[in-house]
């Protein structure tokens, strides 16, 4: 485990490039830039689908959304190394944001039409495929940009960075809608807020233009030749089961993120049926987005302290403890579940859930050498993504359309407890904290 001191002299820590290159910051921008936009976009989309009045949601239909939005992580995670390991990562970066750009003026036109059928679904299936090369590209590319011992630190900069970034997306496509409500009404509303995600997207273009060819990699000497998709995610996987320990991560952190997905199911139904009137969608949707805030803030707090837990319980420790801290606040949710338990325990296990995430993301990256990191990528990105639909499938077969439930956050908790107590026992997880590429 490094022995580096968290978060002292952060900005001096993360600027300590490999080669003297100041590439991180570039890389940063890309991402951050595409995931404000993102966010913007998801609450665009959120609006149209589930918060208009005429669209009334339940669990089973709040879950078909989340799986739209999920499925392309899923179908193009297998061929996502393909690409990264074999062409010029900030190239796959650049085209994909155009691609995006360019497909987000289609959903436009289609929202303004007043679309909901299965062409609007499948445009906004190849938008969040996209995503996906974009998002595995630049975690692949950053470990050749900083030094080992600050990994884990530039991964809470980028990944918490990144997701901070969606939440202030979502609340500016929020306070917009409600500026034009009083300039205009119904679909225009939101076909307008894609337009301006469409341009986001083409500045995360621009910006991508500023990193070097092979800058994020791969390197020259690693490219690979042969091309097999599902075989080189299953590749990934045999690869990782010499590291148990990042191999065990993943699952666990799968199962962190599928909890969270019921969560935010959750708190959709209820707020959008429970907390607010259910004949003002836009007062649930400001309740929702006020919730998302607050798990937010825990998010980027617990990113914050994430490197303080790894230096002093050692890595191994930390995830688990993080697995395991937020179990409390979902059986009291279960028992109370008021909105301010709710946005109480959305902070908590969202601050918890990305420490180990950040946390597992240093892991896998510092274990797996360049040429693999793609597919190795491509397995992660798949494995959570089934484990985060699979949550939002229990959660529309378990949870009522008020959104409150007592078995469900019981279930997240229970998950949580065996994931940290199986998965992440001593004996097992930490029997691999030696192993190297």
């Amino acid at each position: 485990m490094s022995k580096n001191k968290p978060y002292l002299n952060i900005t001096l820590r993360i600027m300590k490039l490999k080669d003297g290159y100041g590439a991180l910051p570039k890389l940063l921008r890309v991402r951050w830039m595409g995931q404000l936009t993102d966010g913007a976009f998801q609450s665009a989309l959120a609006s149209f689908v589930l918060f208009s009045p005429e669209r009334q949601p339940d669990a089973v239909k709040a879950a078909l959304a989340f799986t739209v939005v999920l499925l392309p992580y899923s179908l193009v995670g297998p061929y996502a190394g393909i690409f990264l390991d074999r062409f010029s990562r900030k190239r796959v970066v650049q085209i994909a944001n155009l691609i995006r750009a360019f497909d987000l003026l289609v959903i436009a036109l289609l929202i303004l039409q007043g679309s909901t059928g299965l062409l609007l679904t499948f445009f906004v299936l190849i938008a969040f495929g996209v995503n996906r090369l974009i998002l595995a590209g630049l975690s692949a590319g950053l470990p050749l940009l900083v030094n080992k011992e600050v990994l884990i630190s530039a991964n809470a900069l980028a990944v918490t960075g990144g997701t901070i970034f969606v939440v202030i997306g979502g609340g500016v496509g929020i306070g917009l809608k409600n500026f034009l409500n009083t300039k205009t009404t119904g679909d225009s509303i939101d076909a307008l807020l894609i337009l301006v995600a469409a341009g986001g997207y083409f500045l995360a273009a621009i910006f991508a233009s500023a990193l070097g060819k092979k800058e994020i990699g791969p390197m020259q000497h690693e490219v690979s030749q042969e091309a097999r998709g599902f075989g080189e995610m299953l590749e990934g996987f045999h690869i990782l089961r010499k590291h148990g320990d990042a191999l065990r991560g993943i699952f666990a952190t799968g199962v962190q993120r599928g909890g969270i997905t019921a969560l935010t199911l959750i708190a959709l139904l209820s707020e959008r049926n429970t907390y607010n009137p259910p004949d003002d969608p836009d007062a649930g949707l400001r309740g929702f987005a006020y919730a998302l805030t607050i798990a937010g803030i825990g998010i980027g707090l617990g990113a914050f302290a994430g490197p303080f837990g790894v230096a002093k319980f050692g890595r191994h420790k930390w995830m688990r403890i993080s697995m395991l801290a937020p179990t409390l606040f979902l059986i009291f949710f279960g028992l109370f579940p008021t909105e301010f338990m709710m946005i109480l325990t959305a902070f908590f296990v969202g601050g918890f859930g990305q420490s180990l995430k950040i946390t597992n993301d240093a892991l896998v990256q510092s274990k797996i050498a360049d040429k693999f990191r793609g597919r190795i990528f491509a397995f992660y990105d798949v494995a959570v993504n089934g484990a985060i639909v699979s949550g939002a499938i229990i959660a529309a077969l378990t949870l009522p359309s008020s959104g409150i439930s007592l078995t469900m956050p019981w279930l997240i908790a229970l998950s949580y407890l065996l994931a940290g107590l199986i998965l992440l026992r001593k004996s097992k997880f930490s029997a691999y904290s030696n192993s190297t590429n």
